[in-house]
């Protein structure tokens, strides 16, 4: 009996359901921002690299 009841305040306790949500939050938001500037990044290359290309060209 002893077990079953200790067993039903662990299940109903949720202290660290706060902190794991937090946790999770906190790595959606840096994977959002590792693939927002990988894409920023990409994308500042191919205009850097059309720039040197135009001003090696002359054009």
């Amino acid at each position: 009996m002893k077990h079953m009841s200790l067993l039903k305040k662990f299940v109903k306790d949720d202290r660290g359901v706060s902190a794991i949500e937090y946790g999770l939050l906190a790595t959606l938001i840096a994977v959002a921002i590792i693939v927002g500037a990988t894409a920023l990044g990409n994308a500042l290359d191919a205009k850097f690299s059309s720039v040197a290309t135009t001003v090696t060209n002359g054009k």
